[in-house]
This record gives structure tokens, sequence and C-alpha cells, in this order.
């Protein structure tokens, strides 16, 4: 099980002089589903993130505020970013398999952190293939370019790739929006299993699938996080009516 909560307190993020993210406040519990829901350009994939620190990697980016993961400053002076990022996973919206083979393509987080023990690897491999319910399809194909597998495989091979190091907290950004419905649907039901392990944050456009696989939903709108609940209690009886009026259509 992780004990990984996060906790947001008070953000608020500028691209230059832009505010993209208003006095965010949100906790999202260990061992749990959160989905963010909204518009596009409402700041959902800028919160996702802060959370594993890759807004570091754009110019001009500042912020006020606290992020903290399993009760760390991620953004403490003495943090190790590359430390984080192995606890904290990211799966992206197109999958983004490396022109290796399978079995490469998930060792590679454990060559790149300085794991050397051929044993360990291929028990770590094997495992995270087997988590990411890929491991029946590709058994046979380990030696074989990850090039070669389907879309909706290459994207359970990268959530594969990001459990190899153990992370805590998987980040998922639009992880579907790619894939035709039965890749999806396998997509969800893995999010489902994994959440037994792991805390899991998911970026979706697709309402159903965030009542699908949440536990619970924030909703954003123009940079503001308007209301955060149970994903049931959101879906069922918002409390403010611009979250009543995106999930039934009204814009979006």
């Amino acid at each position: 099980m992780s004990d990984y909560k996060v906790e947001v307190k008070n953000l608020d993020l500028f691209y230059g002089d832009f505010q993209a993210l208003k006095k965010i406040n949100f906790t999202a519990e260990a061992n749990t589903v959160s989905a963010f829901i909204g518009p596009s350009g409402c700041g959902k994939s800028t919160l996702l993130r802060m959370l594993n620190r890759m807004n570091d990697l754009i110019d001009n980016v500042h912020f006020t505020g606290e992020v903290y993961v399993d009760g760390q400053d991620i953004f403490a002076k003495n943090i190790d970013v590359d430390e984080l990022r192995k606890k904290v996973g990211m799966v992206f919206q197109k999958p983004n398999p490396f022109p290796k083979s399978i079995f490469e393509n998930v060792a590679y987080g454990l060559r790149v952190n300085g794991v050397t023990d051929k044993h360990f690897i291929e028990k770590k491999v094997i495992d995270s293939i087997k988590k990411a319910a890929l491991w029946d399809e590709v058994k046979d194909k380990l030696k074989k370019s990850a090039m070669e597998l389907s879309g909706g495989q290459q994207q359970r091979l990268c959530i594969a790739r990001a459990l190899a190091v153990e992370p805590a907290l998987i980040l998922m950004d639009e992880p579907a929006s790619a894939l035709d419905p039965i890749s999806t649907g396998k997509i969800e039901d893995l999010i489902f299993e994994l959440k037994n392990q792991y805390t899991i944050i998911i970026v979706t456009h697709n309402m159903q699938q965030a009542g699908r696989v949440s536990d619970y939903t924030a909703f954003f709108y123009l940079g503001e996080l308007v209301e955060w609940n149970k994903t049931k209690t959101i879906f069922t009886s918002p409390s403010d009516i611009r979250t009543q009026n995106y999930i039934t259509g009204r814009f979006g």
C-alpha cells in the first residue's frame, strides 16, 4: 500500500504575467484515485505537472504556496528532484515508449538509477509488466521492439515502466485519450487495480471515465479549483452551478 497523500496549500502559479492557477487547496488521500476535470486550458495538467516538478523545465514559471507529497515540501531546498520523480511516476497522454525492446523499456529506469543486478532487474521487469496487465500479451516477445505494440499495449508498457522504479504516487495525464474503447477499458480496469498499492491522480476530459475510475473529483475552471468532493457527489449533487453546467454539457 502507498501511504503517499498529496496536499496542496494556497497555490498560485504564473506563466510570466498569466495566472494559470489561483489559490488551489486540496488533499488527495493515499490509495485513492482523484480525477481532475474541466475544460481545456483550465489548469488541470499544469497542477499535475507541479506534483513531480515538471514545471521546473519551463521558463518563466513562478508560484507561491506549498505542495506536500508524503508530508514533504517538494519545493524545499534539500529535496532531491530525481528521488522525488522516482516516487512520483508520470504517464502521458500519448504512449511514449523508447525505441528499445519491451524488456529494456521497463528496465530503463532501474538502469538509470544504477541498478546492475541482472536477476533483480529481470524480476522487477516481469513483476511490473504483470502489474500493468500486459504480461499475457508480451511474455513471448520481450526482446522485440516496443514500437511493434498497439497503442493500448504501448500505454500499458509506459505504465509498467513507471511502476518498475517503485513509485508511490502515479500521475496520469489523459492516459486513454488516444486509445480505442477496448484499450481504454483495459487502462481503466488497471487504474482500479493499481489503487490498492498506489495513490493515483488522473487528468481526464472524459466525464464517464472520471465517474468510473475515481473516488474523488476536482472540477477546475479558469485556473480555479471550483469544487472538490467524492466523485458520486460531484456528479449527482454538485454544490456549484459551474460544476453542474460543465457535467451536464452546457459548456466545455
